[in-house]
């Protein structure tokens, strides 16, 4: 897969992003996924990577969305990833809709109280699958995976995570504050691309 497959308004997006403006903060709290995940590439095994958050419904769906998008652009080969939460609820409206205004191609696969979403970034590229999901959902990987805590409060609640091989938090700011207010859009717009920015860094670092 090339990254000129990638749909051309996301890569005006990616092209767009900003990764020398993270902060040393943030860099720091980013680099332990760095290390593992180039540590597994140097040794040639496959990588799973599980983005978890307390209802699977937004931060958790952005980073498994944006990462994947990332790992394609770089092509970087056996990295998958998944996202799950410490309970399921359902894909929030407000994501699809961000996502699709940065250029994905999002459709329902599934109608109901959880709905099920193919997320497209590349018209030949498998889709994301996105739905709410717990952690332990047999559609996610039952061992060998590394744990994302992307909110405080699944790390908090989540002392451990069966089967990880590792956990890191890397946690962001809910977009749902801005839920019933003039200034959802914008903050749903920012939050994705915050996260598009910190996972295109992460796997920019990665030597293959």
């Amino acid at each position: 897969m090339s990254k000129n497959s990638i749909y051309l308004e996301i890569q005006s997006v990616i092209n767009a992003l900003e990764p020398k403006d993270i902060s040393y903060k943030r860099k720091e709290i980013l680099q332990p996924l760095v290390d593992f995940i180039q540590t597994k590439v140097a040794n040639q095994q496959s990588v799973q990577i599980n983005f978890i958050c307390t209802h699977n419904s937004r931060r958790s769906h952005l980073a498994q969305i944006w990462a994947q998008v990332a790992i394609a652009y770089f092509n970087i080969p056996n990295i998958h990833c998944y996202s799950g939460g410490t309970e399921e609820t359902a894909l929030f409206p407000k994501v699809a809709e961000t996502l699709s205004n940065q250029g994905f191609n999002i459709f329902k696969i599934s109608e109901s109280n959880n709905p099920i979403y193919a997320i497209k970034y590349d018209d030949n590229a498998l889709p994301v699958i996105g739905f709410s999901k717990k952690y332990d959902s047999p559609f996610n990987p039952v061992s060998e995976f590394i744990a994302i805590m992307t909110c405080s409060q699944a790390d908090g609640g989540c002392p451990f995570i069966a089967g990880a091989e590792k956990r890191i938090p890397i946690t962001f700011e809910d977009p749902k504050i801005s839920d019933g207010t003039t200034e959802q859009s914008k903050v749903y717009a920012e939050r994705s691309l915050q996260i598009a920015t910190e996972m295109f860094y992460v796997f920019s670092m990665i030597k293959k």
